[in-house]
Formats: C-alpha cells, sequence, structure tokens
C-alpha cells in the first residue's frame, strides 16, 4: 500500500495530529460551561445544548493520538530497549517537566508534588491521557509480534469484540437506573467515577471481568493497526458511504446522550449543577471509551486519510506544528485558562451577556482558536531551543 509522504511522513497523519490539538482545546474550551460551582454547573438550557454540541463534534480528538502512534509504532520497528529509550526522551521527560510546572501554577506545591507520587494533579486533569498512553506503549511490544503476522479476518474478530466493550459503559448506566442508581467514589485525585455495576465476572473481589483485557484504548491501537495493514486507497464517494453515517451515528450517540441525561436532572429548571458526580454521569456517552466515539473516530480516520495537502503551508506551518503536538497538548491549559477567563468577563455569562444566544458560542471558539494559536506558537519555540527543546515538548 503506497502513502503519500513529505520527509518520511505520513502527510495526513500530520494533518490529523494537527486538527486533534485543536480539537482537544475546543473540548477544554467547553469545560467551564458545564463545569462550575460544586463540580457541575449549566446556567441555561442554551449552555447545556452549546456545551453538548461542541464537545462532542469533537470528542474523538484523544483517540485519533492513539492511532496515530499505533499507524506509525505499531508493531515496532525496532527493539523494545530502543523503542523505550525513544519515548522516555520523547513523551516520559516532558511529561514530568510539565506536571512540575502544574504543580508550582495551581493549588498548594507542596500537597501538588504528594499527590504526584500516585496520579496526575487535578488541577491539570489533561494529563491522564500521559498515563494512559504509557500504559499503551507497554503493550505494544507484547503485542507486536502478533500484530506482525495477523491476518485480516481475525484482526476484526478481535475488533468486534472491542466494538461490543465500547456498549459497556452504556450498559452499566441502564443495568444502575440512571444517576439515582449508580454509587460515586473519590480517587486519589479527587475526581469522582461512577463505581461499577458488576458485569460478565466483576464483582467486589475481583474488577477484572470478562471483557476487561480487550477493552479501552487497546481498540484503537488495534484500530491504527488495521487501518495500516488492511485499508488501502479508498475512492471519494465510498468513503463518503462509510464516514458519514459512522460521524452522525455516533454524533447523535454522544450528543443526544449528555442533553438526555442533563435535561432528565434538571426537569426544565435551569440552572442546574452539584457535585462533580452530576457532570460525571452526564458524559456517560462522551467516554472515550464508548460506542459513539468509535463511530465518530472510525470516520475521522477515512476522511483524513484522504488529506494529501503537502505544499507550502504544509511544510511551513503544519509540519512544524505536528512536530510540536504532544507540547501543544502539554501546556495548553496554562494559556488557555486566562484566555477563557477573559473572555467571560468581556463577553457575560449566558443569555445574559452582550452577544445574548450567541455568547456562550463565540466564548467558545474564540478561546479555543487563540488558545490553540498561542499553544502552538509557543510550543514551535520551544522545540527550536537548540539541544533541550526535545526535553521540553518532545
Amino acid at each position: 500500500m503506497t502513502q503519500l509522504k513529505t520527509e518520511k511522513r505520513l502527510v495526513w497523519v500530520d494533518w490529523m495530529r494537527v486538527a486533534a490539538c485543536f480539537m482537544v482545546i475546543l473540548v477544554h474550551a467547553t469545560e467551564p460551561f458545564y463545569l462550575g460551582g460544586e463540580g457541575a454547573l449549566i446556567l441555561t438550557k442554551m449552555d447545556a445544548f452549546w456545551s453538548s454540541f461542541f464537545d462532542s463534534i469533537v470528542r474523538a480528538c484523544v483517540p485519533l493520538f492513539v492511532v496515530a502512534s499505533s499507524y506509525l509504532q505499531f508493531p515496532l520497528h525496532y527493539s523494545s530497549g530502543q523503542f523505550f529509550k525513544r519515548r522516555a526522551v520523547r513523551i516520559l521527560l516532558p511529561f514530568l517537566l510539565w506536571s512540575a510546572i502544574y504543580a508550582f501554577a495551581w493549588g498548594e506545591p507542596v500537597e501538588n508534588f504528594k499527590n504526584l507520587l500516585f496520579n496526575f494533579n487535578s488541577a491539570a486533569g489533561h494529563l491522564w491521557f500521559v498515563y494512559m498512553l504509557i500504559g499503551v506503549y507497554l503493550l505494544m511490544p507484547l503485542l507486536s509480534p502478533w500484530a506482525e503476522r495477523v491476518g485480516k479476518r481475525e484482526l476484526q474478530v478481535y475488533l468486534g469484540i472491542w466494538a461490543f466493550t465500547t456498549i459497556i459503559p452504556i450498559i452499566r448506566d441502564f443495568v444502575a437506573g440512571g444517576f439515582d442508581g449508580m454509587e460515586f467514589v473519590y480517587g486519589v485525585s479527587g475526581l469522582s467515577r461512577a463505581a461499577q455495576t458488576p458485569l460478565w465476572g466483576e464483582s467486589s473481589w475481583n474488577t477484572y471481568g470478562t471483557f476487561y483485557y480487550l477493552s479501552g484504548f487497546v481498540g484503537y491501537l488495534l484500530l491504527g493497526l488495521y487501518f495500516r495493514r488492511f485499508v488501502g486507497e479508498l475512492s471519494w464517494k465510498r468513503t463518503l458511504a462509510i464516514s458519514l453515517p459512522c460521524y452522525l451515528g455516533g454524533f447523535a450517540i454522544v450528543f443526544g446522550g449528555f442533553l438526555r441525561r442533563v435535561f432528565e436532572m434538571a426537569q426544565g429548571v435551569f440552572p442546574v449543577g452539584g457535585l462533580v458526580e452530576r457532570a460525571v454521569w452526564w458524559e456517560t456517552t462522551w467516554n472515550t471509551d464508548t460506542i459513539g466515539i468509535a463511530l465518530m473516530t472510525v470516520a475521522c480516520i477515512l476522511l483524513f486519510k484522504k488529506v494529501k495537502s503537502s505544499g507550502s503551508f504544509y511544510n511551513k506551518v503544519l509540519l512544524p506544528v505536528s512536530k510540536a503536538s504532544y507540547g501543544i497538548y502539554l501546556l495548553h491549559l496554562l494559556v488557555l485558562v486566562p484566555i477563557s477567563g477573559a473572555m467571560r468577563e468581556w463577553l457575560g455569562v449566558g443569555t445574559e451577556g452582550i452577544l445574548g444566544v450567541w455568547t456562550t458560542p463565540v466564548q467558545i471558539v474564540v478561546s479555543a482558536l487563540l488558545g490553540f494559536l498561542a499553544s502552538a506558537v509557543v510550543a514551535v519555540l520551544l522545540q527550536k531551543i537548540p539541544k533541550v527543546g526535545k526535553y521540553i515538548v518532545g
């Protein structure tokens, strides 16, 4: 299978990485409109709509990063020792640096550093991604020999099993009877999560049920492998015939699931909110291991694979941003939070803002654009620092 490359790079992967960076920042620019107060707070019905719309439309962002890593790295092209050495420089060292920066930037530094012994600090919640990514990397050497020889049908079977697991979070919600039937527990980070409703072998003494080992982000690792090994160049007609139903169907699940839960809890009365576990429940269909996100991810991959643009803009602008994409992810909250706060101070909140019903969407989009541009400039400049740039932003 021939792929278009510029300087041995897959052009479409660079475009997808940059887009995923902006998508992540758009997600985080949306958060202030449903997170607040005691943890969860939506001021108006329109804020509920805009929060669900913007967050849902780009929610496939994190899986796209995993697919990109899988497509380029899996199965391993060199020894596991070389792989981990390169990943340590590219991923681990910048992560440690920025974890320390966030520990000093927000909250109590001493307490923050204590928490870092066990987990990320809640003030830098986006760093959960790095812990997950390291776990995926630990699996790659183990699965690489199998990935080298796996056939198309066999891989489809495993992807089918994984696809079933993307329905499990919704099944748990259904079995528990919705929010009123859920119990919540708190981890070291202080972030709540719904306690598991035991399914298929899970119990109080065993959390490793039947589908535990083939669920979560390992599925996106396999999805990247499948696209690299078995999905060739598709026509635009076939691409759209597959991607549009996948994206629209996935979006309907993700968007509708959030709004249904919010409206069910609000009972027509806004503001609606409470402790953060309410937002956790609202986000059930936003979880990256759910069916709607998986469908949207497949659609995005197919569409990005059609991108062939590798001209002057790609080489001078997009490629440097793509190379600094990990740094953008690490540092963007330090830039986005003050921008988002300033926008809110300037435009006001909800329908009482100076733009009426358009106040919230304008704030979200403009904050995301400014946050992305500023983060990209900073990350690209940091990466250009001789000798140490790669240790700062990867």
